[in-house]
């Protein structure tokens, strides 16, 4: 059966070197790192989200400065609580919960966020310096990914890897990331011809779909390491992935599960790109190298 890929126990293994990060500066620095949630409109699963990102906060010593807006609120009253947040000394970390409400450009609005309080990494600078190998926030989600496979000694350098989605928020960065640690990549989604002949020529699998069971055991080759990142709510209740779990574990050699993969890593991620902005703020050596490049 397929390694399983733990993205909850490494979280809380990152989660302990945050806190011992943020312990050792915090009488330097005078104050603790912080991150500010900003939501817009009332969708449930962005409350999920953002309770469970306010959580992570606590546990690490990340001050939170969330602010939710109601779902009418006009684009240029949003754009001033970022700006605001922008100028408070105390935020390191600016994230802007997605989806908007029908009507809101995110565009505009992730361009107005300050690229060092960037902590989901999706300012264009940011994305930029992730293309040219420069130091800067990365996308919290593959991000996630490159840790936990190389957490499982999973290394990417010469492997094959093939990333299904072109998402600005995970399919372009993943591919950049994979390329990065000299990957050879190629990046497919809903309008490629015959996608499993591609996948199954793959050492790596990412599945970024957002289509729930879209890949079964005909993509896959034997002995493939295979990252979920699709998480979906049954009818009949419970999670699934973009990938059909019992197909494809007794093939591949790896497989991150649907919950407790992907998305425990995709939070934390969040915290390291708020502590490493606090740490360089203040000119400390956070030593979180091995998660950011």
């Amino acid at each position: 059966m397929a390694l399983r890929l733990d993205g909850k126990t490494l979280a809380s293994t990152v989660e302990g070197r945050l806190t011992a990060v943020v312990d050792a500066f915090m009488g330097d620095v005078g104050r603790p790192p912080g991150l500010a949630v900003l939501r817009v409109g009332d969708d449930p699963a962005s409350a999920i989200y953002v309770a469970n990102k306010e959580k992570a906060c606590a546990r690490v010593g990340i001050a939170s400065f969330g602010a939710h807006l109601a779902a009418e609120t006009p684009a240029d009253e949003v754009l001033s609580t970022i700006q605001t947040l922008n100028a408070d000394s105390r935020v390191d970390g600016i994230l802007l919960q997605l989806p908007l409400p029908k009507g809101l450009d995110e565009r505009p609005l992730l361009e107005a966020i300050d690229p060092a309080k960037d902590a989901d990494g999706l300012h264009t600078l940011n994305l930029g310096r992730l293309l040219k190998g420069e130091p800067g926030p990365r996308s919290c989600t593959p991000a996630g990914v490159i840790a936990l496979l190389r957490s499982n000694g999973i290394d990417p350098a010469g492997q094959r890897a093939v990333v299904i989605g072109r998402s600005i928020l995970v399919g372009q960065p993943m591919a950049l990331m994979l390329q990065a640690a000299n990957a050879t990549v190629t990046v497919t989604h809903s309008r490629t011809a015959d996608l499993a002949a591609h996948t199954r020529e793959a050492d790596i699998v990412v599945v970024a779909a957002g289509r729930p069971g879209m890949v079964g055991a005909e993509h896959i080759k034997p002995g493939a390491a295979v990252v979920d990142v699709g998480i979906h709510r049954k009818p009949e209740g419970g999670l699934c992935g973009d990938v059909v779990a019992g197909e494809v574990e007794p093939i591949a050699a790896a497989l991150s599960p649907v919950p407790g993969g992907v998305g425990p890593m995709t939070v934390t991620m969040l915290l390291v790109n708020t502590v490493v902005a606090w740490c360089r703020r203040h000119g400390n050596d956070h030593g979180l190298e091995d998660l950011i490049g």
